[in-house]
């Protein structure tokens, strides 16, 4: 008996022991949490349930040479409403007022209104939606309403900002315009101006304390910032919408008449190298057009003929031929080893000078001056095209620059045929930007300048930064070159011979150069050859304001394919519109500039616009940008819905205009 108490006796003295150790450690760990690791603690409890989140700023607005939208930040607001936070006399003094306050704002029923705050206060929701998506004016007024103008606390209170960035042109140079775009891992996406211009436009965050309420949703502390955002600068572009609008429509026509893959339009004004337009049309599988890529800047390419200018100017630099020199172009096929240059007519031109090859596009005549030239010493033909400066990028602030493509002898790639073959434009690459800088320098005396696309950076009406023009190469060749290859490029289109020609204007006179490029040439399938057709120059001829390209990729070639067809009109008609809208000269009669069987919805345009209206015009079938014009003349404000031409206006015609204040068109 004595021995079995002694076990029980020791078992519960174990017992006790471990209690007493185990209450030990429970103690150690109460005082190490409260004394030594309390802090750490406090404060991971602090971030389960408060937060400092992120406010984004407002991205500055991104304009146009004359000051018009084309990007813009609009702040939305979205009302909630904390039930919790309200004492039951307030709410029960309130809600009544407060809620035929909504329903006269956003058009529900006042009942509507007191559903809503009674189910939050009998849930004791401190989340409840209220109203969305408002903007400035109804978040403001929303403010003074009863309840809510007591604030965050005694009136519940609950207000989230968001900004959306709008671009009031639409489609129209979307994709120049851009975009900039962060993710989850902070990685910038850059595209377009918006990219380019980021570090102007973007602003400074600031910041804003949140408390996490039920089911994972944050609501903010109290009615003020911790630190507020500060918005982003202005931003000025060279951009001119109205020149952007006609490019973009009349390389929408092109491409949709040839049923062409894609295109681009670039306009630049000579002197300065300012971008006056940028248009980029890529087609969807269904068939329609839209901004897809930037291919004015990105698509590097093979330029075909519109690369005759350069080798011409290097062959008249190195005094390799002159303008007069004769070139037997044979029967219009030259072999160089295995390989046969043709010419598109049959049978040849015969004997020409260089000057003439030029106007008609010989291939032939280039190959052999090209190859007969410089076979002895190719890099000196390299060389010279290097000293022009076309074998380098831009270093434009746009992302996504294709590189240009020079190779030299010795290189992967360079061959016996390769001085026949740059020649005529293959073999070698360049974007379309990067070819009108070429052309521009001719048009601008041989000064080659670095297109741009910013002009001033302001805060207000304070200027924080301004950005003139930047020469490249302030001669790419001697004034004689110049002086000859500028009457050569007027040629192409006032000779009757001339590849251009039909373009001729009698009213006013352009200069530049047509260009078809095969693509998928390796293909022994003539079926699958593609094309792609370019014009670029610039006009007038005599005293060049404007240059211009337009490169048009494959186009149906059961419509057409040649440059001189499908890209030859757009630049045309680019350059028609810009000629009447901005007469270069003071001697200019704009009457007579337009030709009806060109562009007759353009000359309607004209009519309508030195019209004093006494009543509402018809605006139907004219472009948007052209009918918005008219009428905001007129003073009347204009909403605009959609984009393309007008289908329907909400005033019709023949109303007195002193009885209207506002019109809807819709475009399409």
């Amino acid at each position: 008996m004595a021995a079995t108490e002694k076990s029980i006796l020791k078992r519960l003295y174990i017992v006790a022991a471990f209690l007493v150790l185990f209450a030990g450690a429970v103690l150690f760990k109460l005082v190490s949490i409260q004394v030594v690791d309390g802090e750490k603690y406090k404060a991971l409890a602090e971030t389960r349930t408060s937060h400092i989140f992120t406010i984004e700023p407002n991205r500055g607005n991104l304009y146009s040479d004359d000051g018009s939208l084309l990007a813009t930040s609009v702040s939305k607001y979205t009302i909630r409403f904390d039930a919790v936070t309200v004492n039951d006399i307030d709410f029960k003094q309130n809600i009544k007022p407060l809620s035929d306050a909504l329903a006269k704002q956003f058009g529900n029923t006042s009942s509507h209104y007191q559903q809503i705050l009674r189910k939050a206060k009998e849930n004791k929701n401190r989340y409840a939606l209220i109203v969305r998506n408002l903007d400035y004016s109804d978040y403001m007024a929303v403010k003074s309403f009863p309840l809510f103008n007591k604030g965050a606390y005694r009136g519940g209170l609950i207000i989230e900002q968001k900004t959306k960035r709008e671009h009031p042109l639409g489609k129209i140079a979307e994709r120049s315009v851009g975009y900039e775009r962060v993710d989850e891992n902070g990685y910038r996406t850059r595209v377009g101006m918006e990219g380019a211009f980021g570090e102007y436009l973007r602003g400074i965050e600031g910041k804003r304390a949140k408390q996490k309420i039920a089911k994972g949703l944050w609501k903010p502390i109290g009615n003020d910032n911790i630190i507020e955002p500060k918005d982003g600068y202005d931003v000025y572009s060279t951009i001119d919408i109205n020149i952007q609008d006609i490019a973009h429509h009349a390389l929408l026509k092109q491409l949709e008449l040839y049923k062409a893959d894609h295109g681009t339009v670039i306009v630049m004004e000579v002197k300065t190298g300012e971008v006056k337009a940028i248009a980029n049309l890529g087609q969807t599988p269904e068939g329609k057009y839209y901004e897809r890529l930037n291919y004015a800047i990105g698509e590097s390419h093979e330029p075909g003929s519109t690369f005759k200018l350069m080798n011409l100017v290097a062959a008249l630099e190195d005094k390799v031929v002159d303008t007069s020199t004769v070139i037997d172009t044979e029967k219009g096929s030259w072999k160089i080893y295995r390989h046969w240059v043709k010419d598109t007519k049959r049978g040849g031109h015969g004997k020409i000078s260089v000057a003439k090859a030029f106007e008609v596009s010989s291939n032939v005549a280039f190959a052999k001056m090209i190859n007969n030239g410089y076979k002895n010493d190719p890099e000196k033909y390299v060389n010279r095209l290097m000293s022009m400066g076309i074998h380098k990028e831009l270093g434009l602030p746009v992302r996504g620059e294709g590189k240009p493509v020079l190779r030299y002898p010795g290189d992967k790639g360079w061959s016996g045929l390769s001085l026949a073959q740059m020649a005529y434009g293959y073999e070698v690459s360049m974007t379309p930007l990067q070819t009108l800088s070429f052309y521009n320098a001719i048009a601008n005396n041989g000064e080659m300048v670095k297109p741009r696309l910013l002009k001033e950076v302001k805060e207000w009406d304070k200027t924080i930064e301004k950005f003139d023009k930047k020469v490249l190469n302030p001669a790419i060749c001697s004034q004689e070159t110049v002086k000859k290859v500028q009457k050569i490029l007027k040629d192409v289109v006032e000779s009757k011979h001339g590849t251009g020609h039909g373009m001729y204007s009698k009213n006013f006179s352009m200069a530049g150069k047509t260009g078809t490029t095969q693509t998928n040439y390796v293909s022994k399938d003539k079926n699958k050859y593609e094309y792609i057709s370019s014009f670029a120059g610039y006009f007038p001829a005599d005293n060049p304001k404007y240059s211009c390209i337009v490169v048009i990729h494959k186009p149906d070639k059961s419509v057409g394919y040649y440059g001189a067809d499908v890209s030859g009109p757009v630049f045309k008609s680019v350059a028609q519109k810009v000629y009447a809208t901005s007469p270069l000269t003071s001697e200019v009669d704009v009457k007579n500039v337009l030709i009806a069987s060109t562009d007759a919805s353009y000359q309607n345009y004209y009519k309508n616009a030195q019209q004093v209206y006494a009543q509402v015009p018809n605006v139907k079938g004219m472009s948007g940008m052209d009918a918005i014009a008219i009428l905001e003349n007129l003073g009347i404000e204009v909403e605009v819905k959609g984009n393309g031409t007008v289908k329907h206006q909400s005033i019709s015609k023949g109303t007195d205009i002193k009885t209207v204040k506002k019109i809807v068109l819709e475009l399409i």
